[in-house]
């Protein structure tokens, strides 16, 4: 499919939604069209797979009568294949084109939808009534799991899209009516499956996420990272690596970070993820199975990360996350004897849990790995507890590898200064840490400051530099409108330091004795000189440009002081 296709069909999805959702919110329509096309994904997942189980007996899945022996018979064979293989299993009545089609008997535009979203209005006369068939089916989906390795990531996989909802209809029949439609629209869009090459649904998803996140204000925070600072961190934590054993969120939302990390490598074992908001956790499941991660392979918990932690034991190769800015926490002593904790002698404070995340994820670093999260800009130099953790990771554990300042009004929601922090166990260039400053170098969207694909790949690429001591060969790093061309040397336009490599303005390598001599406050001006010098003033032609003003304004008051003369009236000065 083609990139055209592809806006294509977003489009098309986003249209459905915002035509649809009526007077709801889009964070409170988003669960119910994002959970039906998980339901279709699924349905047509079910569908092609028992197609090719009965491929041999020349019958598609459809076709079976499901009341006969012979039938039934054919079903118990699949059901017992698709648990193992897919992880639910769906009968035909039960799939998603069945429901569309018994539920829309009459063609209908989206206008004429939008309009059937007035609950006064009667509807039955343009649908048959489905409510309880599909609150049925959705039910049948966790029910099929029940008791196979499969069931707790399906539980309660579907409990936020509530049809009952006054807020989809004041009556039954209203409430009908418009679901009936969202899934007759849905129903005439090919989602590509059998094109297993391709992502094109999950793209789609991911898509969708945004757009809700967008219009859902300060709670996008809670289920969506910007997609340009997802990548950001994906490929920060993804040098130098092609596969990956594992990677890790324990503030996962939608598991958008998650699958980003997936996308700059070539495989990824196991995915991990927890997250506190149950309608969120829901969303991180299904947007996993929908991105073709086997249920085996993905492991999404839902509870208080700080807590209650669900992966404790687990060390994994690559952690990424944008933890909810300076949240409230218990900090309860008891957590002095926590090994997470414990060795600092200091806990994150109650209002302000940033560094707790920050000891949290490095408890959970294997030795191999690199974890790189989002944090406000005040962690970088804040004192009290959290100065006191910032150098005991610095000097004690010397585990901080980069920082690197981003834009302000990046994210949904806020609007305040943020920065990446990138850590290692094992770090390649132990005497320094890199700095970036990248917090003037964005796009303005609108109401948004976004990075563009030039912005993020000059923090990946300097800070790749730095990892490796090597010199860039390909390519340019673009600042915004500024380019950096290859000089005749083969490098861009840098200077040598330590033996890394500084964009003027832009990074610079510090020791961690400079570090130190700055009582550890990581604050990224101190480190990175932005500062623009004045042009010279020509002080002599200053003075000839006053001399010749000065005589041009007397020649001016003897011209007025003639016509006041002449018109026998008083002179204004």
């Amino acid at each position: 499919m083609s990139e055209d296709h592809k806006k294509q069909l977003e489009q098309q999805l986003w249209n459905i939604a915002n035509t649809l959702r009526g007077k709801m919110n889009a964070d409170e329509f988003r669960d119910y069209i994002l959970g039906f096309i998980f339901y279709k994904y699924l349905s047509e997942k079910m569908e092609i797979y028992a197609d090719t189980i009965l491929k041999p007996d020349g019958i598609s899945y459809t076709d079976i009568e499901e009341e006969t022996e012979n039938g039934k018979a054919y079903l118990e064979a699949i059901k017992e294949e698709a648990l193992i293989k897919l992880g639910y299993f769906l009968k035909p009545s039960e799939l998603f084109s069945a429901v569309a089609k018994r539920g829309n008997h009459k063609e209908v535009s989206l206008e004429e939808v939008a309009q059937a979203a007035d609950p006064e209005e009667d509807y039955q006369t343009q649908s048959n009534f489905i409510l309880e068939d599909l609150q049925t089916i959705l039910n049948n989906v966790q029910n099929s799991t029940m008791g196979t390795e499969s069931e707790e990531d399906f539980d309660n996989l579907f409990e936020d899209l509530d049809l009952n909802s006054t807020k989809l209809g004041k009556n039954p029949s209203a409430r009908n009516e418009i679901i009936a439609k969202v899934l007759g629209h849905l129903n005439k869009i090919d989602f590509k499956l059998e094109q297993t090459e391709l992502d094109v649904l999950g793209d789609a998803y991911e898509y969708l996420i945004g757009k809700f996140a967008s219009g859902a204000g300060k709670k996008a925070g809670e289920f969506y990272t910007p997609q340009e600072v997802s990548i950001v961190l994906a490929k920060l934590v993804t040098t130098g690596k092609t596969k990956l054993k594992s990677v890790y969120d324990p503030t996962c939302g939608s598991g958008s970070l998650l699958l980003r990390v997936a996308k700059e490598v070539k495989e990824v074992n196991d995915f991990y993820g927890q997250e506190l908001n149950r309608t969120t956790y829901n969303l991180a499941r299904m947007n996993m199975i929908l991105h073709g991660v086997h249920y085996r392979k993905f492991d999404i918990k839902q509870e208080d990360t700080l807590e209650y932690p669900q992966h404790i034991d687990e060390r994994f190769e690559a952690i990424v996350a944008n933890p909810p800015f300076s949240a409230k926490w218990s900090a309860n002593k008891l957590f002095m004897s926590d090994d997470r904790f414990s060795q600092y002698g200091k806990l994150a404070p109650k209002s302000k849990a940033d560094y707790a995340f920050v000891q949290h994820m490095v408890h959970q670093l294997a030795e191999n790995g690199t974890m790189a999260l989002v944090l406000p800009h005040g962690a970088l130099f804040r004192g009290s507890a959290e100065g006191h953790i910032r150098e005991y990771l610095i000097k004690e554990k010397n585990f901080l590898d980069a920082v690197i300042g981003l834009p302000a009004n990046i994210f949904y929601g806020t609007s305040i200064p943020t920065c990446i922090m990138v850590f290692k166990k094992c770090r390649e260039n132990p005497d320094d840490i890199l700095f970036i400053d990248a917090s003037e170098h964005y796009e303005k969207v609108k109401t948004q400051n976004v990075l563009t694909e030039n912005n993020i790949g000059a923090i990946v690429a300097t800070y790749r530099m730095f990892v490796k001591k090597q010199k860039l060969q390909e390519g340019n790093i673009k600042l915004n409108n500024e380019e950096w061309e290859n000089n005749e040397n083969g490098d861009f336009q840098l200077k040598i330091n330590n033996s890394t490599f500084e964009i003027d303005k832009y990074s610079y390598v510090a020791s961690l004795e400079e570090v130190a001599e700055n009582d550890y406050n990581l604050n990224i001006p101190r480190y990175v000189d932005t500062f623009e010098e004045e042009e010279p003033v020509d002080i002599d032609a200053v003075a000839n440009e006053i001399e010749s003003l000065n005589s041009e304004l007397q020649d001016n008051k003897e011209t007025i002081t003639s016509f006041c003369e002449e018109l026998n009236i008083k002179t204004p000065f």
